[in-house]
């Protein structure tokens, strides 16, 4: 192993220390809350050292959404290759997610988090693990277009969507039903006797009539 090698590993080990004790101080204190010293003190390390690896806080948080995002990107594949045509393989998209909200529910939590932060397009101001972020976005975009331009050619969704749009819309809308619920949905239930996973499905039928059938 030569010497650059053992750097470079050297430095995704001392990263992922400082991202382990960044989880448990983020996740107990929230974003606002904690700060770099209490991550340097749980990390064991001199807060002069976390700056070596990463920019701020920030950027640290958003190395810890890119794992979320790793997480869920693996339960999309996995949907993907669970379904039957295209319809099949969204609403099991919209499943994965639920899933990963109530399985990974600090993960889901940064993630939302995430999905307020402006998009700087000149890539040089932007932090290292936010624009990992965004890739790693993109790649479940991907296979969310995959899936689209898949029902469209078995016909289990109708030929006038776009795929592209399609994904978009259908993240914006999953997320923010998501975010209502984790909000709201102690009220929806016990002042409207409305559960949550009634909501969740009654969404996914309205969707799926949609796309599965013209006007």
């Amino acid at each position: 192993m030569g010497i650059a090698e053992r750097r470079e590993r050297e430095k995704e080990r001392r990263q992922k220390a400082i991202v382990d004790a960044a989880e448990e101080v983020f996740f107990l204190r929230g974003l606002e809350a904690a700060t770099m010293d209490e991550v340097a003190e749980r990390a064991e390390l001199s807060k002069g050292t976390l700056y070596l690896y990463f920019q701020n806080k920030d950027d640290i948080y958003h190395a810890i959404v890119l794992r979320g995002l790793d997480v869920l990107t693996g339960l999309f594949n996995e949907a993907y290759e669970s379904g039957h045509n295209g319809l099949d393989k969204l609403n099991a998209f919209g499943r994965a997610y639920r899933d990963f909200h109530r399985e990974y529910p600090d993960y889901a939590n940064a993630l939302l988090h995430h999905e307020g932060h402006k998009i700087e397009l000149d890539a040089k101001q932007e932090l290292p693990f936010v624009r990992k972020c965004f890739e790693a976005g993109n790649r479940i975009f991907e296979v969310m277009q995959k899936a689209v331009a898949e029902g469209i050619r078995d016909g289990s969704l109708r030929s006038d969507l776009d795929p592209r749009l399609l994904s978009i819309i259908l993240w914006a809308h999953t997320n923010g039903i998501m975010q209502m619920i984790e909000s709201k949905g102690e009220f929806f239930e016990k002042i409207m006797g409305v559960k949550s996973e009634d909501i969740l499905e009654y969404a996914e039928r309205l969707m799926g009539c949609y796309l599965s059938h013209p006007n």
